[in-house]
C-alpha cells in the first residue's frame, strides 16, 4: 500500500472521529458515565417502583414524602410525571441504561464515530431540557420536590455537560480561537459549571419555598 493510501486512510479515520481525545481520555470519561448511569438509574428505578405502588394503591405513601415540600406523592400524582401517557421514570430507566451502556464501552476502549457523539449529544440535550421543564413545573406549578428526582436532576445535568465538553473538545481545531480557548476552560472546570449550574437552582429553590424552611428554622 502507498504512503498516498495510507495517508488518505488516517484522514477518514480522524473524519470519523473528529479530533478524538486519547483512547486513555476516553477510558475515564466512559468511567464517569459509568458512575453517572448507574446513579441516575437507580433513582428512576426507584421512581419506577413507587409510581407502580401509588397506581396500585391509593393509599400508599411514597417512601420519599418527607413534608409538605420534599414529597413525591404530590409529584406523582401530577399530570407532569405523565408527560408523555406514561410514567416518566420509565424514560429514566432507558435513557440511563444507554448512558451506562456508552460509558461501559468507552471504558473498553471502544472508539466511537463521530455520528455516535452526535446522537448522544441529541440525547443529552433533549434530556437536560426536559429536565428542567420539570424543575419548573415542580417549583412554580407543582409546588412540591421528589428528592429522587433531584438526583436524577443533578446526574442529567452533570452527563450533558461532561458530554458537550468531550464533543466541543474534539471540534475545538475548527472553531475561532476565542471559542477555542471557551472550550478549553469548559474542558478543564466542568465541576464549577455544574457546580455553579446546581447552585442557582438551589438558590431558587430556597427562595421559593422560603416560607417553609423557615419555619424549621424557627
Amino acid at each position: 500500500m502507498t504512503a498516498s493510501a495510507l495517508d488518505t486512510q488516517s484522514d477518514c479515520a480522524l473524519d470519523a472521529t473528529d479530533q478524538a481525545p486519547a483512547v486513555g481520555s476516553d477510558r475515564r470519561f466512559g468511567a464517569g458515565l459509568v458512575v453517572g448511569g448507574a446513579l441516575g438509574l437507580l433513582a428512576a428505578f426507584v421512581l419506577a417502583v413507587e409510581k407502580y405502588r401509588l397506581l396500585t394503591d391509593a393509599g400508599y405513601v411514597p417512601t420519599c414524602s418527607i413534608n409538605p415540600v420534599l414529597s413525591c406523592g404530590s409529584v406523582m400524582g401530577s399530570p407532569q410525571a405523565d408527560a408523555f401517557g406514561f410514567p416518566n421514570p420509565l424514560l429514566g430507566l432507558v435513557g440511563f441504561t444507554t448512558v451506562l451502556v456508552v460509558g461501559a464501552i468507552l471504558a473498553g476502549g471502544v472508539r466511537l464515530p463521530s455520528w455516535f457523539w452526535a446522537g448522544l449529544q441529541a440525547g443529552v440535550t433533549v434530556g437536560v431540557v426536559f429536565v428542567h421543564w420539570l424543575i419548573e413545573a415542580s417549583l412554580y406549578r407543582i409546588g412540591a420536590l421528589c428528592p429522587y428526582c433531584l438526583v436524577v436532576w443533578v446526574v442529567v445535568i452533570s452527563v450533558f455537560t461532561a458530554v458537550t465538553a468531550r464533543n466541543l473538545s474534539a471540534v475545538a481545531h475548527r472553531l475561532p480561537a476565542p471559542a477555542t480557548a471557551a472550550v478549553k476552560v469548559l474542558a478543564r472546570r466542568q465541576s464549577v459549571v455544574v457546580t455553579g449550574w446546581l447552585l442557582v437552582i438551589a438558590a431558587l429553590i430556597t427562595v421559593r419555598f422560603w416560607t417553609y424552611w423557615r419555619t424549621l428554622l424557627g
